[in-house]
């Protein structure tokens, strides 16, 4: 999308056009639309705007539920978004610190900042792309004056607090941008070319409440001493690593997996890494945590609060002789281990008359899919194979998910 989509896109009869559409899912309905538009006599710029516009709505349901029927989205935008869901748990822990006003340096299209703004925080929005600042300051509209969007790089819109009572109301949410620029196809780049960078950025976390959102897989090592840690999974996705500076960060605690399944959220704390749980051998249960409490090195206290010990020290599974019911872990109850060979695989799922089967790897070098065709897949009943290492062994397990 450039100006002349969005100057486009912006006017009242478009915007009508849009409403009146409602959801377009696939390619063929696109298509219809497309036809229809131009059948009307509508240019193609402004067929292109709406149909896309469309169809990125229906999109960004998954993450902005029914707000979504009403926003303004680029693609690359939508993709890089935090899940309302998600936002909201940001937004709730600045209300706990006692903070009354958030600059959202590199807002996107806003996901966060209307977070912030629904739970009853003034918000300073800005972002260095003049058509993305154009879409949050759409979305943000709602808000009136209580969110103000600005198009700016965010070192020169950061605040600088003057008083003891602004520095402790006032908080900074940071969202670098960790791709190229662009509104559709953009591509990664390594942290030393984040905007603004990771420096400034871990700077001023120093001298203000600060919350900086990074990519889940981001160097442990890079990460400042001082600040808490928070891994966030929802629906079983990692989707973020929050640092979390000043009042923001809960006294004590370094480490955290926050755990989101649908409306509901557990978390696992601690003030450092922790150590891993013992080795054992296989027991009657597997368990594999969630990928936010493995980010975390979070995993020797799950085991210890299942009872449970690792399948290898190297490997993120745990095993017990007893059921586990927890939000931080899926559960696996062992039917059988077989050799790691298709034929003896094979024979045990079609006695089990197992037509649907689940497969998870770790620590050996199996693709899934491939391995998949050459099994013998008959029958009415389903269950999991784990292909894994634990010491020098390599384990195909046949389980149920609990």
């Amino acid at each position: 999308m450039d100006m002349s989509e969005l100057r486009t896109l912006l006017t009242p009869e478009a915007l009508r056009m849009l409403d009146a559409l409602g959801p377009i899912a696939s390619t063929d309905a696109a298509a219809r639309a497309v036809m229809r538009l131009r059948a009307e006599g509508h240019s193609p710029e402004f067929v292109s705007a709406v149909v896309g516009q469309a169809r990125l709505r229906t999109r960004a349901t998954a993450k902005f539920g029914e707000f979504a029927d009403r926003m303004l989205f680029t693609r690359a935008g939508l993709e890089q978004a935090t899940r309302l869901g998600v936002a909201a748990r940001h937004a709730g822990r600045m209300r706990a610190a006692g903070i009354a006003h958030v600059s959202d340096l590199g807002c996107g299209i806003g996901g966060d900042a209307l977070a912030f703004a629904g739970a009853g925080l003034g918000v300073t929005a800005v972002d260095a792309d003049e058509v993305t600042a154009a879409l949050a300051a759409y979305n943000l509209a709602p808000f009136g004056s209580d969110a103000e969007v600005r198009h700016g790089f965010a070192e020169d819109h950061a605040p600088a607090p003057s008083t003891a009572s602004d520095s402790e109301t006032a908080a900074v949410w940071l969202d670098p941008a960790r791709r190229t620029a662009g509104h559709s196809e953009t591509r990664r780049v390594a942290a030393d070319d984040y905007s603004p960078s990771l420096d400034w950025a871990f700077a001023h976390a120093e001298r203000i409440p600060t919350g900086i959102k990074l990519g889940p897989a981001h160097d442990r090592d890079a990460i400042p001493a001082d600040v808490e840690a928070q891994w966030v999974s929802a629906d079983g996705d990692v989707v973020e690593l929050v640092l979390w500076s000043g009042v923001l960060a809960r006294e004590g605690v370094r480490r955290a997996a926050l755990v989101i399944r649908g409306d509901r959220a557990h978390e696992l704390t601690a003030p450092a890494d922790t150590d891993d749980a013992e080795v054992r051998e296989l027991g009657a249960y597997v368990h594999e945590p969630d990928g936010a409490v493995i980010r975390a090195r979070l995993i020797g206290d799950l085991a210890r609060r299942l009872d449970a010990g690792m399948l290898d020290p190297h490997i993120a599974y745990l095993t017990s002789d007893s059921p586990a019911d927890s939000p931080f872990a899926v559960s696996f109850r062992v039917r059988e281990v077989l050799p790691m060979n298709q034929k003896a695989i094979s024979a045990a799922l079609k006695k089990a008359g197992i037509g649907r089967l689940e497969i998870k790897k770790r620590g050996v070098d199996v693709d899934p899919a491939a391995f998949r065709k050459k099994l013998t897949l008959r029958g009415s009943a389903e269950a999991t194979l784990i292909l894994v290492r634990a010491g020098d062994k390599r384990h195909a397990i046949l389980a149920d998910r609990l």
